[in-house]
């Protein structure tokens, strides 16, 4: 089973994997699995970022691995694709975000840009246009440690991915952020 671990960048998804790795679960990074299949398409120079070209990373995905086998694939575009069978989608509070960017010493324009991302709900839009609602779970990060995301996720795992109301998608709302005096 092919199951993307996405979310804003800083929810969490690299530390969450180094975890689920250690225990011995197979997780592949996106963007390095995407640069040695030949995956890039150019270069974003306004945002200083590598395009990735989604068509061809879907076809080497599904080339390499086998639906059969659970591979967590970690990248915040994972669930940008439809080779993947599930999405779980790490969620955090925006005001924790911003730290958590302001740590990795990120743009104020960069920050800026995830923060409203964050609270307008992009990422989980984009999976819900691509992924049925029943494949899609959200997990709050914002005071979680690493392991206790881990957990939550084996045990998604263990219960074969089914629906549960606690990280069914719909349950986190940041929007009121909208209107807070730090958004403006």
């Amino acid at each position: 089973m092919r199951v993307a671990l996405s979310g804003t960048p800083g929810t969490g998804k690299t530390s969450v994997a180094a975890v689920l790795k250690k225990q011995g679960y197979s997780v592949v990074h996106l963007h390095a699995f995407a640069k040695e299949n030949h995956c890039i398409a150019g270069v974003d120079k306004k945002r200083n970022s590598q395009l990735i070209d989604m068509v061809k990373l879907d076809k080497a995905i599904v080339k390499n691995f086998t639906s059969d086998a659970l591979v967590f694939f970690d990248g915040h575009i994972g669930h940008l694709l439809n080779s993947m069978d599930k999405v779980i989608l790490l969620r955090c509070h925006p005001k924790e975000l911003e730290k958590r960017l302001l740590k990795k010493k990120w743009s104020a324009k960069k920050r800026r840009e995830n923060i409203d991302a964050e609270i307008i709900d992009v990422i989980l839009c984009e999976a819900v246009e691509r992924h049925p609602s029943e494949d899609i779970f959200e997990i709050d990060t914002t005071k979680k440690t690493v392991e206790e995301i881990a957990t939550i996720i084996v045990t998604i795992v263990n219960k074969n991915f089914q629906p549960t109301r606690r990280y069914s998608i719909g349950q986190i709302d940041w929007s009121e952020e909208i209107l807070s005096k730090n958004h403006m």
